[in-house]
């Protein structure tokens, strides 16, 4: 049987990837890499950024910023390209993302006020991958794939 391949962050595999070098694997359900094909990727890493790096969030104006004020959205936004150009070139239909990244956030991302809080939202590449016909999940859902 031909496993379809899924689009999934990094971190949730296990890959240290997270701005903070760390990873967040997600407990995901018994036998979902039996249908899907895992494609980890860290659209971060992909738009350039460093490992470490500075925490960043997306404020209410869209931009993408670190703590310091530092604006990271051209970075973001590659990362987004890089990671959709990838799904269409393997053929990805699915995607399943890490929740509260700025990045991977599908239902919520973090405020912009580095304070904890989050809002309804989408991060920088689930959005794009949304808008572009790819069906995003969070690690929360991975059971409705």
């Amino acid at each position: 049987m031909k496993r379809e391949p899924l689009l999934v962050s990094a971190c949730l595999l296990g890959y240290a990837c997270r701005y903070d070098g760390k990873s967040v694997p997600a407990p995901l359900p018994d036998g979902l890499f039996d249908r899907y094909r895992p494609i980890p990727v860290c659209p971060e890493l992909a738009g350039g950024l460093s490992l470490p790096r500075p925490p960043a969030e997306i404020g209410a104006d869209g931009e993408v910023r670190t703590e310091k004020g530092r604006s990271v959205t051209r970075e973001y936004r590659e990362g987004a390209e890089r990671t959709l150009a990838l799904a269409r070139s393997l053929g990805c239909r699915k995607a399943l993302l890490k929740e509260k990244s700025p990045s991977c956030g599908v239902h919520r991302i973090h405020d912009g006020s580095f304070s904890r809080r989050t809002v309804p939202g989408r991060g920088v590449t689930a959005a794009l991958l949304a808008e572009n016909g790819i069906a995003v999940f969070s690690e929360e859902e991975a059971d409705k794939l």
